[in-house]
């Protein structure tokens, strides 16, 4: 069952910073909106859960982005979009529909834009605070237009601050966190059956681009980094377990125990079970 809390806003006349609607919604399995645009700016906070955005960017053609807790989506003015709920584990999310003088350029510092519509954050703590404030917000609707105003202040000054991005900064951090971001989902992901797709989708970046700034920075294309990653974990289990070299292979993303004995050859020069005969650890 879904469940949200609703409000719209008095009719107040904030020129560099206003407030239309807010709420909080726990979305049934798969329950989706859209398509449809919006006349403001509208900002998601996933505290939950899972589900995907299909957005135009800047050329109209529409983009799919997967978006999970911790991370959000901002929707633009008259962007046509569509968000779905994961049908095994649906999104509780916040939201706030703003728009003023000001908010464009806060938008931009916050490198929010049609073609990057994934918030991501560099800080948690500031991440907290912003989805505090906008918790605050959808659940304190009947206090005065000036308090409620207060707060949404507050809430941009968390979004900018902790926004991934961060594209005040060099183009080389920003690189830097993008990276990280891939490498962590590698790390949590690699006995799985993932693709560079989907390691461009998590960092909310195309994946040509994805796929150059990787390898730019880390020297390896994000194929090869993987098979490198996974083989490194593979040499570790047959150097300290008596794994069978059928588990290990599984362990690592190989179901194909031919497969993940050909892969290892390659990188180590032995299969692996003449690896392991050479660096097996005796207890």
């Amino acid at each position: 069952m879904s469940s949200h809390i609703f409000s719209v806003f008095p009719n107040e006349n904030f020129v560099d910073l206003g407030l239309y609607q807010f709420g909080e919604e726990k979305c049934a399995p798969a329950h989706s909106f859209g398509p449809a645009a919006r006349n403001h700016y509208l900002f998601h906070y996933v505290i939950s859960g899972t589900g995907r955005l299909l957005a135009n960017d800047s050329k109209g053609q529409t983009k799919e982005y997967q978006i999970h807790s911790g991370q959000g989506f901002m929707i633009f003015p008259r962007q046509i979009n569509t968000y779905i709920a994961d049908e095994r584990l649906p999104w509780e999310y916040v939201w706030l529909e703003f728009d003023g003088m000001r908010v464009r350029e806060v938008i931009e510092t916050a490198g929010l834009s049609p073609d990057h519509p994934v918030y991501h954050a560099s800080y948690k703590d500031l991440r907290e605070n912003m989805k505090d404030e906008m918790l605050y917000i959808a659940e304190h609707g009947s206090e005065s237009p000036f308090h409620l105003i207060g707060h949404l202040y507050l809430f941009i000054d968390y979004l900018t601050r902790s926004a991934a991005s961060t594209r005040l900064a060099s183009n080389g951090k920003i690189r830097d966190f993008y990276i990280k971001e891939a490498l962590n989902f590698i790390e949590q992901n690699f006995q799985n059956d993932i693709s560079i797709e989907q390691m461009a989708t998590f960092c909310g970046l195309n994946r040509t681009y994805f796929g150059r700034i990787f390898k730019e920075t880390v020297g390896k294309s994000p194929q090869q980094f993987l098979l490198n990653y996974r083989m490194v974990k593979a040499a570790e289990l047959l150097k300290l377990t008596d794994l069978s070299v059928s588990d290990i292979g599984n362990a690592v993303g190989y179901p194909n125990q031919l497969h993940f004995s050909r892969a290892f050859k390659n990188v180590y020069g032995l299969s692996p079970r003449e690896w392991r005969s050479k660096n097996k650890r005796i207890v």
